[in-house]
């Protein structure tokens, strides 16, 4: 790979600007057009970014100063562009998910497999200091054996949010709800930490947004990994803010907690400060990303561009982010499940 890295981002909604940010602050990075199918969008982001514009993919697949793209569309264009970029060579940095349906997951896991070109899915909060500080505890074994897990997601999406980008909330180009948009971040980070995962049993349901959406906004479950661990999860988007997310992890010898993304060690009564997160401004001095999800775009796509350049296997590849994808398919099957087995019942 040359020195200087010639990118493009695809998708000029409210994703790409972390995306652009990010890597206006690499060097040797050089951000070379936006693309958007709406003209407008295109012309006012490469404005911003002083790149070029253009409405359509294609145009940058034979472009040889462009070798890593950035795709920050709509979840259900995702798998088909990712494979389509990686057949032209290209380097992809895809935001979550990977596929907004686990067969086109596992056709775009093949096609990474086959390519010489990175695939990276952006699971941006396992960069947070908190989850590498969890990751450093675990590995080494201070604690002892991992016995349990808690993840939390209560956050606020009305229906302006989803009336705003009709694609969202709907089977057919978001995947799904909560699970697949929001909470997929803390059920990544849960599968990591707590390992293979063995079964995966509870309920998805739409209990206040059943007029706005098709998909669910709450979802519960209970996670059991080969290692004896076990998790409990519920994520939704019907409460009334966004709060920061909730973990825990009970060990033999004592519980990790993240609250207000700050990592507390409660061992032998007393509970210690193990890292909180920095503080990221951008050039106006304001705080970049949102605490409630994180603020690691930064730090991932470095570390992307850093694999990119050294040709090593970048950490959160298809083979990564499939596993998250595997689990809520596997919750959403459950669910139905119950459901169909509810409705046999004798009222």
């Amino acid at each position: 790979m040359r020195d200087q890295i010639g990118s493009a981002i695809v998708g000029a909604g409210a994703i790409s600007p972390l995306h652009a940010d990010s890597i206006a602050k690499l060097n040797g990075v050089h951000l070379k057009m936006m693309v958007d199918n709406d003209p407008g969008k295109a012309a006012e982001a490469a404005e911003k970014y002083h790149c070029e514009a253009a409405g359509d993919m294609q145009t940058l697949l034979d472009r040889e100063d462009i070798q890593v793209v950035h795709l920050c569309t709509p979840h259900h264009l995702h798998a088909g562009m990712a494979i389509g970029l990686l057949r032209s060579g290209k380097h992809v940095l895809t935001e979550k998910p990977m596929a907004h349906h686990l067969h086109a997951a596992e056709a775009l896991l093949r096609e990474a497999s086959r390519s010489p070109a990175q695939l990276g899915i952006a699971f941006q909060n396992r960069y947070n200091a908190s989850s590498r500080k969890i990751r450093e505890i675990i590995d080494a074994g201070t604690l002892g054996r991992l016995l349990g897990l808690k993840g939390i997601v209560t956050w606020d999406r009305g229906p302006a949010y989803y009336t705003s980008s009709p694609w969202r909330g709907r089977w057919a180009t978001e995947g799904g709800g909560v699970l697949i948009n929001q909470a997929i971040h803390t059920l990544d980070l849960l599968q990591w930490f707590g390992g293979e995962v063995a079964s995966i049993h509870g309920s998805a349901s739409t209990d206040a947004l059943g007029d706005t959406i098709e998909v669910e906004d709450t979802a519960h479950a209970h996670i059991r990994f080969t290692n004896g661990a076990r998790a409990l999860f519920y994520a939704t988007n019907a409460y009334v803010s966004n709060s920061p997310v909730e973990l825990e992890l009970v060990f033999e010898q004592g519980v990790l907690q993240q609250r207000n993304d700050c990592l507390h060690l409660i061992q032998h009564g007393c509970e210690t400060l193990l890292c909180e997160p920095p503080i990221t401004l951008d050039e106006q001095g304001l705080v970049t990303g949102k605490s409630y999800w994180g603020t690691s775009h930064q730090l991932l796509i470095e570390d992307f561009y850093d694999h990119v350049r050294s040709g090593t296997r970048f950490p959160i590849h298809a083979g990564e982010g499939i596993k998250t994808l595997r689990l809520i398919a596997d919750l959403y099957a459950s669910s139905q499940a119950q459901a169909t087995e509810m409705s046999k019942r004798p009222t």
